[in-house]
């Protein structure tokens, strides 16, 4: 049975790693070879693609840590959940949630994101 809620919180820990050589690591392990992800800002595929995002979303918010807002729903191989970003002891600046799907293999092959909240 997998644990969805683990797998957020490794999901929204890649987004706040700012070392590219150990998010790299993280992204390669999480995700499959041929993972796609797309959000209203975005359509990538491939772990290099999504990597690149990510560096670039955090020289765009530079100092947001990302974190889980409300539980983790999942079942049959996908799963939901809320997050939210904000500069240290501050008030979210961006929200939204994401939906990911796995392969049989456990990883993360295809993420579908939604914004409800964005910075100025």
């Amino acid at each position: 049975m997998t644990d969805y809620e683990n797998l957020a919180g490794r999901y929204l820990q890649i987004w706040n790693d700012t070392n590219p050589t150990t998010r790299r690591a993280a992204i390669d392990a999480l995700f499959t070879a041929d993972v796609t992800f797309v959000d209203p800002t975005a359509a990538v595929a491939g772990r290099a693609a999504i990597d690149s995002l990510i560096g670039a979303v955090q020289a765009q918010l530079p100092g947001y840590v990302l974190s889980l807002a409300g539980t983790v729903d999942g079942h049959h191989d996908q799963a939901r959940f809320g997050w939210e970003g904000a500069r240290p002891g501050g008030a979210a600046e961006v929200a939204g949630f994401d939906v990911v799907t796995l392969a049989p293999d456990g990883r993360i092959d295809r993420v579908l994101g939604f914004l409800d909240l964005v910075p100025a």
